[in-house]
This record gives C-alpha cells, structure tokens and sequence, in this order.
C-alpha cells in the first residue's frame, strides 16, 4: 500500500503543475481586455471578447476532451493539450505583430482549446489518485491553490512587464506571451518523463464496440452539477473582470478612475485571496464534506456581492493589496470593491466541491463526465459577456445582480441538487 501511494507522487506533482498552467494562460485575458479596450476603443463587452473565445472553446472542445480521455488516456491526452496550448498563445504573440483584433481572438480560441483538454484530465486524475470523496476534493483544493497562485501573478507580472495597460498595445504584452509559450516547453518536455496512472483506459477500450444505454447525462446531480461548473466559472471570471474594468474606467460611478497598476493589483488581491482559500480548503478538506463547503461560501459570496452593490461608490477603504515588485501595501478603494475582492475567499473553494459532488458515483462514466463537465466551463467567457452587456446598458454594479443569482443556484446545488438519485445504475 505504501508503494502504491508513493508511485503516485510524481503524477500528483504533475497534475498540480498542469493545474497552476490553466490559471496561468487563462488569466492573461484580464489584463488584456483592457489592452484591447485601449488599443482599439472596444467596449465593455468588446473587452470581454478574448475572455469569451477563450471560455467559448470549452464548449466545443469539452465532449471530445472526454472521448480522447477513453480512447488515448491522460497522458497522451495532456500532451496534446500542452502542444496546442504553445499554438494558441503563439498567434497571440503574432497578433501584437500583426496589430489584430481578430488574430488575437483565433490565438485566445485555440488557447482555451488547450484549457479545455488539461481541465479535462487534471479534476478526474486529481480525485481518483486522492480516492473520491473528501479526499478527493482535498487534493483537488490543493491542486487550486497552485491555481489560484499563478492566477495572483499574472496581473501582477503584467502590470510589470507591460506598465500602464490602458496606454499598451496588444505587441507590448510579448514578454508575457513569451513566458507563457516556455512554460509549455517545458512542461511538455517533463511530461514524456513522468508515468501518468490511466485508471479505466484497459476497461474502457475493451467495452469501446459495446452499447450503454446509460450516459453520464443519466445522473441528476451530475446535471446539476455541470449547470453549476457553467454559472461558478462565469462567477469566478466576471467579479474580477468587472471590478478591474469598473476601477480602470473614466466613467467609473461617483469616483476618477484608478491607475491600471493599481486595479492590476487589486485583481491579483483577489486571487490571492483564492489562494488563501484553497490552501485553507486543502487543510480541512479531508474534514468538512464538499456540500458544506460549496453552501457555506455560496451564501457568503451573495452576502459580500449585495454589500458591494449597494455600497457608495464615493465610501472608500485602504485595502491591503499587492503591487508590481511582489510586496504588500495599500490603496484607496471603493468599499463595493473590497467587498467583491473579498469573494476570492468564497470562490476559491468552489470547483473542486462542485466537480467532486457531480463525478461522485460516476464510476466508469467519470471520463466522459469529465468531458461534458469541461463543456460548460464556457460560462467563464458567455456569463462575463452578458454581464458586459448589462454594464454597458445599466450600470457596473448593477450588473453584478447577475453573480447574485448564480451565488444562490450554487446554494441550491449544495442544498438539493447534489443528491445521486439514480443509484440503480450501474457504474462498473
């Protein structure tokens, strides 16, 4: 038994790096929204556009993500992933050249391709190696954490390399792209090294001819649970979207607007803060069941986003944030932004609840659950969009009603909508 768990080291080590790499590329879209804002007078929901095609290609990529998972397996599956991830980010790059809207959008489509594919084998691989359940989720939240860590120095290294973002052009965020693009290198390179477990690859491709007339879309709570991945990830992606461009906009409501830098670093705050949680929910987790923590912290993000929405925006707070030489200090906010920065607490613990409730009991349908699941992480790019539509038509901060209503249907999920009522199907 012992053996057994130390052979599974190196795979947990490698599966978390492939975690931290999906936050990296993926939140080099924040700071870029307000390049493309800039450099080519776009709008709100013009911003949001690479955030969109890079969340939209989940939705085309999810299934197939799941079929390659039980035809070829986890590794060769995230090694494909890592090849077209290097791809995607290079036509970003040649886009800065080239000086177009359009070529960036294809280079952040085809990098969410790539997202698509590593989510696809990271949560299942995370959950089987830590056994289901509360372990499960645990090594999942730990995986996160390397997530969110990534996802707190990407503004923040942007914010450096670049400077003021509003006065930049797509081409000057190259040293960026450039450093995402060696990182896929590399990973890659390190990948063909390491033996990744394949737990139902034999099984699978031997029962490849046979018929099942079940799916994992025959699981009501794995149902619900992919609704919730669609509308969690469209919460997690538009709070800090919308509170940067909210902070960086000249009509920003009873206020000037922000140095970006600055917003920069307060966006990277609330990532921080979900490195926080999740290395809180890697703690506990082996303790509290994944349905408490999901309600827990749904209920208290409803809680910071009503506070936030119907704060004065001229009510201001010194906030303890990060800056561009990785040190701590403070800046003057609205009070609406502290509260919403605060969310990074609650949001940080919510995927791995959420995947670990809607895989459990999935036995042999795991994979291609895992594939449909990844599917509806385009809410990331279509919910964001919308709340760009209902900024530019309202206002900011009443677009955030819509992360209101996602809040409570995870509430709902934790609540009710997690039960496996349909356990007469076999799963073996």
């Amino acid at each position: 038994m012992t053996k057994q768990k130390q052979s599974h080291i190196l795979p947990i080590i490698m599966m978390i790096a492939l975690f931290g790499m999906i936050s990296f590329v993926t939140g080099l879209q924040n700071p870029m929204g307000i390049i493309v804002k800039n450099q080519f007078g776009a709008t709100n929901f013009m911003s949001q556009l690479g955030n969109l095609a890079n969340f939209i290609a989940y939705l085309f990529m999810g299934i197939p993500s799941g079929l390659l998972l039980q035809k070829v397996g986890y590794k060769k599956t995230a090694l494909i992933a890592v090849a077209v991830g290097f791809v995607g980010v290079g036509i970003q790059y040649l886009s800065g050249g080239m000086g177009s809207f359009g070529v960036y959008l294809t280079g952040a489509f085809v990098s969410g391709f790539s997202m698509c594919m590593l989510n696809a084998v990271v949560n299942p691989m995370l959950n089987t190696l830590g056994g289901g359940g509360k372990k499960g989720n645990q090594l999942i939240q730990i995986g996160g954490s390397f997530n969110s860590l990534n996802a707190t120095i990407v503004p923040v290294l942007v914010g450096y390399l670049i400077g003021n973002a509003s006065q930049a052009s797509i081409k000057d965020a190259s040293p960026a792209l450039f450093i995402a693009m060696g990182i896929f290198a590399l990973v890659f390179v390190v990948l063909l090294a390491v033996n990744i477990p394949e737990p139902r690859l034999a099984i699978q491709q031997k029962e490849a001819g046979k018929k099942d007339p079940h799916s994992p879309l025959s699981f009501r709570h794995f149902i619900f649970g992919a609704i919730a991945i669609f509308v969690y990830v469209g919460i997690e992606v538009g709070i800090p979207n919308f509170s940067n461009l909210y902070m960086t906009s000249s009509i920003a409501e009873g206020g000037l607007a922000m140095d970006t830098t600055i917003a920069g670093s307060v966006v990277g705050t609330y990532w921080f803060l979900m490195l926080i949680g999740r290395l809180t929910g890697g703690i506990v987790g082996g303790k509290i069941s994944s349905r408490v923590m999901l309600g827990f912290t749904a209920t208290i993000a409803g809680l910071f986003v009503v506070l936030a929405i119907f704060s004065s925006p001229e009510t201001t707070v010194n906030m303890p944030v990060f800056f561009s030489d990785i040190s701590f200090g403070t800046a003057q906010v609205p009070i609406g932004i502290m509260f919403l920065t605060l969310c990074g607490l609650c949001t940080s613990v919510m995927w791995g609840g959420i995947f670990n409730l809607a895989v459990e009991g999935l036995g042999k349908y795991t994979e291609a659950a895992s594939g449909i699941f990844m599917m509806l992480v385009c809410g990331g790019g279509i919910l964001p969009a919308v709340q760009g539509l209902l900024a530019d038509g309202v206002s900011f901060m009443a677009s955030f009603w819509l992360v209101f209503a996602g809040a409570i249907y995870l509430l709902f999920y934790a609540l009710v909508g997690y039960k496996n009522v349909n356990t007469n199907i076999p799963v073996e």
